[in-house]
């Protein structure tokens, strides 16, 4: 497959693949799945952050995880295989079609029992949660306006200690771009500068597939 990564040769791409944790048939199978979709395939995550996110849930011990926006499963996949047996992820979706190849894949991989589906608008979603349910981790890859929103309304929701990554962060390098002016990149742009100046966490920017976020609680 193309590298999801702009920052990353066809030729690096490949080298960083075949020297990480090679793909087993499940994972295979649900990436060759949402390649039949066409061009909105776009939208899973790479491998190589796959890989990372399910050995961050595991290095920070995760039990509990938030997704905002699904998709067809991979990156529910990875988390839940990364927090390991006992653990449970909330997803939030809009789409029965594409959440449900991840539940096939979810069912053959022996999770899906982990995996509660909310299936709605994510804000409308988050306000039907308990008031005081926290999460060890949290991942945002939905869509771009409401990125703001998502961050105000799941921050509360952080336990101290966890880790909440956002995706598509660099937007294909348009981030840097000042006659970009549409609407996803002017909100992408806006999301960063909040993250950067709140004084309620500590962030930093990883350039790994589109750029990914990471924010934790600040250390009182």
């Amino acid at each position: 497959m193309a590298p999801k990564s702009f920052l990353l040769t066809e030729q690096l791409a490949t080298y960083l693949l075949d020297h990480s944790a090679p793909l087993d048939p499940i994972e295979r199978s649900l990436i060759a799945t949402t390649a039949e979709l066409g061009g909105v395939a776009g939208m899973q995550i790479a491998p190589e952050q796959g890989r990372f996110m399910g050995l961050l849930a595991s290095l920070l011990g995760a039990r509990t995880a938030l997704e905002i926006g699904t998709f067809t499963g991979y990156s529910a996949l990875q988390l839940v295989r990364g927090m390991g047996p006992g653990s449970t992820l909330t997803c939030l979706d809009v789409s029965e079609e594409w959440t449900s190849i991840g539940r096939a894949h979810w069912e053959r991989a022996g999770i899906s029992d982990q995996i509660e589906l909310l299936l709605g608008p994510a804000l409308s979603s988050l306000e039907t949660l308990p008031a005081d349910q926290r999460f060890d981790l949290i991942f945002i890859d939905a869509d771009k306006p409401n990125y703001l929103a998502y961050y105000e309304a799941v921050v509360p929701r952080l336990n101290q200690g966890g880790v909440l990554l956002v995706d598509n962060v660099l937007w294909h390098g348009q981030i840097t771009d000042p006659s970009d002016t549409s609407e996803h990149t002017v909100a992408i742009r806006h999301f960063n500068d909040h993250v950067a100046a709140d004084p309620r966490t500590e962030s930093t920017i990883l350039p790994i597939g589109d750029g990914l976020t990471m924010v934790r609680l600040a250390r009182s």
